[in-house]
């Protein structure tokens, strides 16, 4: 029931609105009152307060920062919102990183956009920011955030110098034609050497010394600089004002009272509330409710124009509304649809279900939302005799994998259950009823429950990748040895500086997605990195295996590897659930086998009762003979009816070394 006062609060919001002349009034975001009950705040769409941010094409910037993990992305972002005002100064750290999974992890996850206002000699200018991941697995992310860019900020450590992902990032900049700013951060440390790294930049990009930047990104020092380059060498949108209206989605997140919200590149004309546009993809028209623009917090405005970024909320209430890389015009007013990009391919699978099928409607409503703020992730229904009804999603990477569900855990309150990783493999059948079965003679299967019958495969093939490692020299032993325990094939070496050297092999996917990054920095005590892209299929061997418990075959267990490792993985595998499993009151017997081979086997010893305990002095031998009898008898019968309980991160727990 709700209190007097909120009462008061939430209707009183309501006549403060219509004494301000204001005739319409709707809910936006909710505030939580102290009893937990929901309290809305309106506004008015008609407010007379709606700002105007209309500037000049030749003073509008578009940029985003770009670099590998932990080179300081966001504490630059930080520094350059405190510089023009749009926070105020030491409001905290990594302001742009929002996500509760980010101030935990450290990391950013989801690329964020701040519209800054900057004074340059007299003159101001409008700078659409946007904050990018660094690792790999959210490589996506930097790939859209660049479509709405003219130019870059390359930051690069001065004292880890250019690592993989740097790489990665000045080629995907480069081959967009977008300026780039190269910036060395992190000047004021003990052991920085900046002259080392404008070497390696040089060596590798041909960058010279006179364009780049050294900053303090924490300290602030020459951070004026970087504003004052974005302004002088990135170029001004190429767009046209007077053509109809034209915009690109490169990105949405889903807001509970307003639906789906759109974040868009205007390329042409202007975009005014209560207008009506259509979407491309979908044909869909919608009326346009709200323009923002992120400064970082929401401001409302009644226009946007060609050349800046905004948001739009117009009542999508589908998550496959709001496209990425859709194209959007005004009703009665068709345009060629704008160059978007490909889709993100999912590289990584697994399966995800609910601890109870009692929560698979709340659970489905929580990967809806999470899907349509991440559509790097692929959803399709799944379904397991000892699990039910659940979802196949693919991811990334498994970095992507953890974090996706360690928000569905802290923004939704769910707890589902994990299957274990696998990636995406390809069969040739032989057999014209099998052929006519599957519609084709090579299938593809990404679960191990659909591994098709070996007797019918002429060829398994497995997924590849180009993977790039820069590390320094003294490493170069055990990473190698490394790379090629996981089956991979050197292609280049070379060296940065003394100090340093970039490696590429091709590897196996599937040897990559689960310890590998984890094994290359215990190995090399952190200093190297690995970046890696896809590079189509190659013919394999692979067999499954399959995890017995008891007897009883676990689908979910069951992984699919190459013949050459099959054995080692086995008991690799028979060995961590021997660790990860809790102890029942009957035997476990644990076995992991191909086909009918058991190639591994652990016994999980049960708890055990002291039935003697009760004799006096010993008792009898004939007596403690019989109750030791009785005692195995019961576990006997116990472990025919028992159902074993596994934990939650077994499913990926047992693949990890």
């Amino acid at each position: 029931m709700m209190r007097k006062n909120q009462i008061y609060c939430l209707f009183s919001s309501r006549i403060k609105c219509a004494l301000r002349g204001n005739s319409s009034w709707r809910r936006k975001r909710s505030s939580r009152g102290l009893d937990g009950l929901n309290v809305q705040r309106c506004y008015s769409t008609e407010s007379t307060d709606l700002k105007e941010y209309k500037f000049p094409i030749e003073r509008i910037r578009n940029f985003s920062i770009v670099a590998h993990v932990d080179h300081g992305k966001s504490t630059l972002a930080d520094r350059l919102l405190e510089m023009t005002g749009a926070i105020r100064t030491n409001s905290g750290a990594q302001v742009l990183d929002k996500l509760q999974v980010e101030k935990e992890r450290g990391i950013t996850v989801k690329a964020q956009t701040v519209s800054l206002k900057y004074n340059y000699k007299g003159e101001e200018y409008m700078l659409n920011l946007i904050d990018t991941p660094g690792h790999v697995d959210f490589a996506s992310e930097v790939h859209r955030s660049l479509s709405a860019c003219q130019g870059v900020i390359l930051v690069v450590d001065a004292n880890d110098g250019v690592q993989a992902q740097t790489v990665a990032n000045f080629y995907l900049a480069f081959g967009k034609d977008l300026v780039i700013i190269p910036t060395i951060n992190k000047i004021d440390l003990k052991n920085a050497n900046p002259e080392r790294v404008v070497k390696e930049l040089h060596s590798l990009f041909d960058i010279e010394e006179k364009d780049v930047i050294k900053i303090s990104a924490k300290m602030g020092l020459n951070v004026d600089k970087v504003l004052e380059a974005v302004v002088e060498k990135i170029p001004p949108p190429q767009v046209d004002r007077d053509k109809p209206f034209r915009g690109l989605i490169f990105d949405s997140w889903y807001d509970k009272y307003r639906g789906a919200i759109s974040l868009i590149y205007l390329a042409e004309g202007s975009l005014s509330t209560k207008q009506h546009i259509i979407s491309i993809h979908t044909g869909k028209s919608y009326e346009i409710k709200e323009l923002i623009i992120l400064r970082p917090e929401e401001e409302h405005v009644k226009t946007l124009y060609a050349g800046q970024v905004g948001c739009i909320a117009c009542n999508m209430r589908s998550s496959a509304d709001a496209h990425i890389g859709d194209t959007i015009h005004l009703k009665n007013m068709p345009v060629e649809p704008l160059i978007g990009f490909n889709p993100a391919k999912a590289m990584v699978f697994a399966g995800i279900y609910p601890m109870d099928q009692s929560q698979h409607l709340s659970l489905r409503n929580a990967i809806e939302r999470l899907v349509l703020n991440d559509s790097a992730v692929s959803l399709s229904i799944e379904t397991s005799p000892a699990l039910g009804l659940g979802w196949r999603l693919g991811f990334l990477g498994l970095l992507h994998m953890e974090v996706f569900c360690q928000r569905l855990e802290q923004e939704h309150g769910a707890s589902p259950i994990i299957t274990a990783p696998s990636v995406t493999y390809k069969a040739k059948i032989i057999g014209k009823q099998n052929i006519k079965d599957h519609g084709s003679d090579e299938i593809t299967f990404n679960n191990p429950a659909h591994f098709p019958n070996p007797q019918i495969v002429t060829e398994f093939m497995e997924p590849m990748v180009w993977g790039t490692i820069i590390t320094p020299t003294k490493y170069l032993g055990p990473v190698m040895s490394l790379c090629l325990e996981k089956r991979g094939v050197e292609q280049s070496t070379k060296h940065i500086d003394d100090n340093r050297i970039i490696l590429q092999f091709i590897l196996p996917l599937s040897e990559i997605i689960i310890d590998f990054h984890d094994g290359l920095k215990s190995l090399s005590s952190g200093y190297a990195s690995f970046d890696y892209e896809d590079h189509g299929y190659v013919a394999t061997n692979l067999v499954k295996l399959s995890v017995l418990l008891n007897g009883l075959s676990i689908n979910e267990l069951s992984t699919i590897v190459h013949t050459m490792r099959a054995k080692e993985v086995a008991k690799h595998m028979a060995k961590k659930l021997l660790e990860i499993i809790p102890r029942q009151q009957f035997l476990v017997a644990i076995q992991v086998s191909v086909g009918a081979k058991i190639l591994a086997r652990e016994d999980l010893k049960p708890y055990r009762k002291d039935v003697t305990s009760r004799l006096k002095s010993g008792g009898d031998v004939q007596r403690r003979r019989k109750l030791l009898q009785q005692q195995a008898e019961g576990k006997k019968k116990l472990r025919m009816v028992g159902n074993i309980s596994l934990p939650r991160e077994t499913f990926i727990e047992v693949l990890k070394r």
